[in-house]
């Protein structure tokens, strides 16, 4: 897959995109437009199925309805508001301080801007990338397991982690495609280019696919 390509490929993925439910961060954005709720739904969906953030995040949004309804929750009654989220102990101790780290570093607003977002607690570049483009519609290059496997895999870029992934992508993506390539590549990696076992015979995408090109001239 060569740059010119971009705009082709990107069509076909936002085709398939709407076949598709949308990733969970994406369902709480039409539900919401609260940043705080679509901030702390993606702390929950790092490491976890979105079936599970999905039944998770609507059972703690009965109980916590702003940032300080963390203040009376105990850590042990967020573990169990939390559970089986993936990393369930340390992301209720990250829910449990960010009341005060929203007022300290932010007047309890949440950031926007992504140098602001990774100071939060929980909070690294994927999740403050997706929260300024879901929760604020702002430009910005959410790269997960997904973008960077599947990046990869057409042959877009060679990378060797997330972050370098961005960087490129930042580099190449024209600005037009930022706010909702991640959306649309975590939706295809989820149905169609799995991590094992990808539909090779479904994908609309196989022309420029790297990893079946190795496969036929084995």
């Amino acid at each position: 897959m060569k740059i010119a390509d971009i705009p082709a490929v990107n069509r076909i993925l936002k085709r398939e995109y709407v076949k598709h439910e949308a990733p969970i961060v994406e369902l709480t954005k039409s539900r919401t437009d609260d940043p705080f709720q679509i901030l702390v739904t993606t702390i929950l969906s790092a490491r976890t199925k979105d079936g599970t953030t999905a039944e998770v995040s609507a059972r703690l949004f009965k109980v916590v309805k702003k940032a300080h309804d963390f203040d009376r929750l105990s850590i042990p009654q967020l573990e169990k508001l939390i559970f089986p989220i993936g990393f369930y102990h340390t992301k209720a101790r990250h829910l449990k301080q960010l009341p005060g780290a929203l007022d300290t570093l932010f007047g309890g607003r949440i950031p926007d801007r992504i140098e602001d977002l990774v100071e939060l607690p929980g909070v690294g570049r994927k999740v403050a990338n997706l929260v300024r483009a879901v929760a604020f519609d702002k430009p910005a290059i959410c790269v997960d397991v997904h973008v960077h496997r599947i990046c990869n895999r057409l042959g877009l870029l060679e990378t060797k982690n997330p972050f370098k992934t961005e960087m490129a992508l930042r580099r190449i993506l024209p600005a037009r495609y930022w706010i909702t390539w991640n959306s649309y590549i975590v939706s295809f990696g989820q149905t169609i280019c799995a991590p094992v076992g990808p539909r090779c015979s479904l994908c609309p995408l196989v022309r420029w696919c790297r990893r079946v090109g190795v496969t036929r001239h084995r």
